[in-house]
């Protein structure tokens, strides 16, 4: 009895994912291209010769479709797993974009303090630097920290209009 092509093809799906391995070095990119393979002989199985190497024209098939996935990644750039960058996973662009113009926003707001203002609120509030610690930095008392601390706090969210 006369086997047909896709017997002949699913006999050899061993020797493919084995070449696929030693190619790819992963099985699941091993498996993406016996698939690529196989689809590609299929589609072409009229331009395959009866009676000649079935399993030497699915190699061939299979390392031409692997060079050119190799030069496809390289113009394509690193691909990076996205369980790799959780990060990545759930950003938002209008969020992101609104944090980017509120921050530029209280910058500019921030700029326009008195200095003495400016000055505290970057020591405690961006520095994190205690009481204590900003009130020995600028040689002046907590209780003068604390206050100039309060009127920067109300100077800027009035400037942000956020009373």
């Amino acid at each position: 009895m006369k086997s047909s092509f896709a017997d002949d093809v699913v006999d050899l799906l061993p020797n493919l994912r084995r070449y696929a391995f030693v190619l790819s070095r992963s099985l699941d990119v091993a498996d993406d291209l016996v698939q690529q393979t196989c689809e590609k002989a299929f589609a072409n199985r009229g331009s395959y010769a009866r009676g000649t190497n079935l399993s030497a024209w699915l190699l061939r098939i299979m390392r031409n479709t692997w060079i050119d996935r190799v030069r496809r990644d390289r113009t394509r750039g690193e691909s990076i797993d996205i369980a790799d960058r959780p990060d990545a996973i759930f950003t938002d662009g209008a969020r992101d974009t609104e944090t980017h113009l509120m921050l530029g926003t209280v910058a500019h707001a921030l700029q326009d303090l008195p200095e003495d203002q400016r000055e505290i609120i970057v020591m405690i509030c961006v520095e994190e630097l205690s009481y204590k610690e900003a009130a020995a930095t600028l040689g002046i008392p907590i209780g003068t920290v604390m206050s100039r601390l309060a009127r920067a706090r109300t100077n800027l969210a009035s400037r942000l209009d956020l009373n």
